[in-house]
């Protein structure tokens, strides 16, 4: 159930614009707007949770972390991408995917691009 003050829940929605890079029936991934990095991505499941851990499916969960840090991996020519589960800044559950890339963190919709054309 969404909650109607939680930025997250209206990225599902639709109600707030997101440069999305993944998108399931169950999980959405989009850059983050203070990015760390080119390619900085919040991986978070579509219905309303408080924290990571109160994810029913949390095996699938896990596996779309992956398949975006996989994709990261081959579209900045990484081997590193740092992961941090935090969830003190947004009281939706959220995964930080960050990239060791180089270039332009801002440009937003390059690197979207990049990271879904990586996808396998």
């Amino acid at each position: 159930m969404p909650e109607k003050n939680c930025i997250f829940c209206k990225i599902v929605a639709g109600e707030v614009a997101a440069h999305v890079v993944y998108d399931d029936q169950d999980f959405l991934a989009f850059l983050d707007i203070r990015p760390a990095t080119p390619g900085h991505a919040l991986v978070i499941p579509k219905t309303h949770h408080r924290w990571v851990w109160d994810v029913p499916n949390i095996g699938a969960y896990f596996e779309a972390v992956k398949k975006i840090a996989l994709a990261q991996k081959k579209a900045f020519g990484t081997d590193v991408v740092t992961s941090k589960i935090i969830g003190e800044e947004v009281p939706h559950a959220h995964v930080w995917l960050i990239p060791d890339a180089k270039g332009d963190k801002k440009d937003f919709d390059g690197n979207a691009e990049k990271i879904r054309n990586s996808m396998s």
